[in-house]
């Protein structure tokens, strides 16, 4: 493929991004990277249309890594990287979403350059960023979200959430969480007691940009209770801020895309909150 011979020799690893999960939200470059690489560890995370780009005979190797589930730690996938390199392989590492964020780059590349082997990154579009897009809403909104923050609600095996709960608590922000379906009650609880009002708006949004995709629009004193009551399988971020209760639908058909949060809690009451399930109609990016 054009580019691919100078920027790609044998014997070199891309970190590539492959956004968070439709193909069609693929940069041009790393479609180019994938289609070029002999080899592909891909995560759990990277949708089954973004490795149909790869090209025939390449190898697809799982190295997959959700929450309590993983197939491989990461000193052995830094392994299986630097031998296929320095066997020669032109070798894509794909990594959902951005791989520079919470996508524990760091490690690999450091891993690469300890061997001589060379490395770079290909960006993805994040998860945030995507999930905002199927909404309907900015991230920033003047004179409402002036700062936007990233922050995992992922930590280690017997560890506590340790965040700065009063930094985040910040009334004219957006705090994206990644990672933060299982926490989420403790996020609301946490950002409460630091001083957020609980009418905050908040949304949880899962398998964002995928025809699975569910969009789950609450508060932040029901974050806890939507979030368990709603949520499925599917990987989630949160999205906590004022300026997600401003607007947006996604563009999507409400009379058949839209059901009440309380048909999922099967507790009638006023002023209930959103879930709005993706339609195949609306499935794509």
């Amino acid at each position: 493929m054009t580019g691919s011979a100078h920027d790609f020799p044998a014997g070199m690893v891309w970190l590539v991004g492959a956004g968070p999960g439709d193909p069609e939200l693929l940069t041009r470059k790393a479609e180019r990277l994938i289609g070029a690489a002999d080899v592909i560890f891909y995560d759990a995370l990277v949708g089954p249309g973004v490795l149909d780009l790869a090209q025939r005979g390449a190898r697809k190797v799982s190295v997959g890594k959700r929450s309590g589930r993983h197939s491989k730690d990461q000193p052995s996938i830094d392994r299986l990287i630097v031998e296929a390199a320095l066997a020669g392989l032109r070798v894509v590492r794909l990594k959902g979403g951005d791989p520079a964020i919470f996508g524990r780059a760091n490690e690999e590349l450091s891993a690469c350059r300890a061997s001589g082997v060379a490395v770079r990154i290909c960006p993805g579009i994040t998860a945030a960023s995507a999930a905002a897009a199927s909404v309907g809403n900015s991230l920033t909104l003047r004179g409402l979200a002036r700062k936007l923050t990233f922050v995992t609600a992922h930590a280690r095996s017997g560890e506590a959430l340790d965040l700065d709960w009063h930094a985040l608590a910040d009334p004219d922000a957006t705090t994206a969480i990644y990672m933060g379906k299982a926490s989420a009650a403790q996020v609301a609880t946490q950002l409460m007691a630091a001083g957020l009002p609980g009418k905050t708006p908040a949304l949880m949004i899962e398998s964002a940009s995928l025809p699975e995709e569910r969009i789950v629009r609450t508060r932040l004193d029901l974050l806890g209770l939507t979030v368990n009551a709603a949520a499925s399988d599917g990987p989630a971020l949160l999205l906590i801020g004022q300026a997600m209760g401003v607007g947006g639908d996604g563009g999507r058909d409400k009379d058949t895309s839209t059901r009440l949060l309380s048909e999922v809690l099967a507790l009638p009451g006023p002023g209930a909150d959103h879930v709005e399930p993706r339609t195949a109609e609306g499935a794509s990016g």
